[in-house]
Parts: structure tokens; C-alpha cells; sequence
């Protein structure tokens, strides 16, 4: 399948060139977007010199910080344009392992997936680093999901992952305005509600080495609120397949 990784970045000069690197190694002729919010520190300027050299890596830098949600849609946007059948999604910190890349591109072809999740819940809880009240956090609002929702997805949160380009041009995109929890929740329940077939995969979470987070307050607020709008306008986002 012609696939290719969406990675959000905002002042990530510290990880982008190991990670884009990273997954360029993974899967034979996979490519790597990056969409960059302006950042500051020269995350673009680096990924245009690697982009020199390599025809995979391709950039959309947008005007300013305007959140992981809108970055992440104009990104599939982008794939959904330019012919790409697997449409993956990861964060640009490493906390997600590059080597699971293949096993997301293989449970989706293989076995006929829309959506595979790399899921750090449904084994125990795999994650790295990270002290206790983020676990609590994260955990906790997967739990939460599935209860208002009833979508039957452990880890509602999760941000790595790989859609079925046929699948995901179903969804109205510019219908979305979610970002960070909410938006990982809301493409989920999106997917779910419309019968696409999705999996779960173990894998294992490990919390940014470079960087700083861009978790707040704001995104957790957001989220909480979310499902219950999910869970009221369900009928809404129902498609003709």
C-alpha cells in the first residue's frame, strides 16, 4: 500500500530529523508528512533540507499554532489528495516507537482493517516514564469515553495510527474542530458509529525524552465535555457507505 506517517510538529527541532529518519527506515518507500505550526525554533527549516535529498518527506507549515486536531485533518487532506492508501498518525517525540510502523501497516492490510489503534491499554497499561496522576489522567478518560459513549475502544486517547485512506475520505474532516484528547476521541467514535472495522494493537508508550509537552488544562476541559456532544449528535455523523 502507498502509505505515509502525518507528524504534527510545534518547536520540535530537538526530535523531528531522528524521527522523520526513523520511519523513513521502517517500510520500504513509506513517506513522512509533516505539518509544522510556524515553530519558532526551525523544525521546518530543518525538514526543507532533508527534503533536498529525499523525495518521501514532504512539509505543510501552517501560519501559527493552531492546534494538533486542525493539524492532523489538513494533513489527511493532503494524503487523501495525493493518492496515499495507508494514512498513519504519530507524535514527533518518539514516544511512540517507530518500529511498530510495519505492525500497523500489516494488521491493516492483512486482515482488512479501516482503522488500527497502537494501544497502550488493552495488555495492562504500557507506558514509560511517566509518573502516576498523567497515567491516572490518560486511563482514567478512556474509561470515561466508554462509558458515556459506549464505543468499545481501550485506549480512546491514543495518537498513533493507521487509517484506510477509502475509510477515512468518508469522514467530513472539515466538520471536525476537536484537538488533543477530544480530537483522538472523536475520530475514533467517527469510525465506530459508521461500523468501519477497527483493531487494537499492544504497544509500548514511552514519554518524550526532548521537548516539552503540549498538554494543558484547555485539552483536558475540551475533552471532557466532547463525548457527551459525540454521544448526542451521533445520528450526525453517520455516512452513506
Amino acid at each position: 500500500m502507498k502509505s505515509i506517517v502525518v507528524i504534527p510538529t510545534y518547536n520540535e527541532v530537538e526530535n523531528v530529523e531522528s524521527i522523520v529518519n526513523a520511519v523513513l527506515d521502517t517500510v520500504e518507500n513509506i513517506n513522512v508528512l509533516v505539518v509544522d505550526d510556524n515553530s519558532p525554533d526551525g523544525t521546518a527549516e530543518v525538514v526543507r533540507k532533508m527534503m533536498e535529498t529525499n523525495k518521501n518527506i514532504h512539509l505543510k507549515v501552517r501560519p501559527g499554532k493552531l492546534g494538533l486536531g486542525t493539524a492532523y485533518c489538513e494533513g489527511f487532506q493532503y494524503c487523501l489528495e495525493n493518492g496515499f492508501e495507508a494514512i498513519f498518525e504519530m507524535d514527533a517525540d518518539f514516544s511512540h516507537n517507530p518500529k511498530d510502523v510495519p505492525r500497523l501497516l500489516e494488521e491493516l492490510e492483512k486482515n482488512n482493517q479501516d482503522l488500527v489503534i497502537g494501544s497502550r491499554y488493552i495488555k495492562g497499561f504500557n507506558v514509560e516514564n511517566w509518573p502516576l496522576t498523567r497515567l491516572i489522567l490518560s486511563y482514567g478518560a478512556s474509561v470515561y469515553t466508554r462509558l458515556v459513549t459506549r464505543m468499545p475502544i481501550m485506549d480512546a486517547t491514543g495518537g498513533f495510527k493507521c487509517f484506510r485512506a477509502s475509510a477515512l475520505k468518508q469522514i467530513n474532516l472539515d466538520d471536525i474542530h476537536s484537538n488533543g484528547y477530544s480530537f483522538q476521541i472523536e475520530m475514533n467514535y467517527r469510525m465506530w458509529v459508521n461500523k468501519f472495522k477497527i483493531k487494537e494493537i499492544s504497544i509500548i508508550f514511552t514519554d518524550r525524552l526532548n521537548g516539552v509537552s503540549k498538554m494543558n488544562k484547555s485539552i483536558i476541559y475540551e475533552a471532557i465535555f466532547m463525548v457527551w456532544k459525540l454521544r448526542m449528535h451521533k445520528k450526525s455523523f453517520l455516512v452513506n457507505k
